[in-house]
């Protein structure tokens, strides 16, 4: 089973935005622990794949180690990192992928 993180900044938004409905939402980014190859893949920088899940007109970040979702099955991805980072609709969809790829690319995934 994986484990799942959400930045802080992420969470307010989403208690912020959707106030009633936050636990949906909190439930959806869950059921990555049982399913950690679930959401579409939008890039990557290096060896973090960065893929997204779709609430509604929403969409949310997170980054995974690609090589160990790629090698391990379900069994072993134990020690697997799931971090979701940011939220966008579909409309600032690409301008939130780009600014993920760069910050990954300058930082690393310890900046978010």
């Amino acid at each position: 089973m994986a484990k799942i993180e959400i930045v802080r900044s992420l969470l307010e938004d989403i208690q912020k935005n959707f106030k009633g409905e936050s636990h949906k939402i909190i439930d959806l980014i869950e059921t990555l622990k049982d399913n950690p190859h679930k959401g579409k893949i939008v890039g990557q920088v290096g060896g973090l794949l960065i893929k997204e899940l779709k609430y509604r007109s929403f969409r949310f970040y997170f980054i995974v180690d690609g090589n160990k979702l790629k090698v391990f099955s379900r069994e072993e991805l134990v020690d697997l990192l799931i971090r979701f980072v940011r939220m966008s609709d579909k409309k600032d969809q690409q301008k939130t992928i780009v600014e993920i790829k760069s910050i990954l690319a300058k930082f690393g995934s310890e900046s978010f």
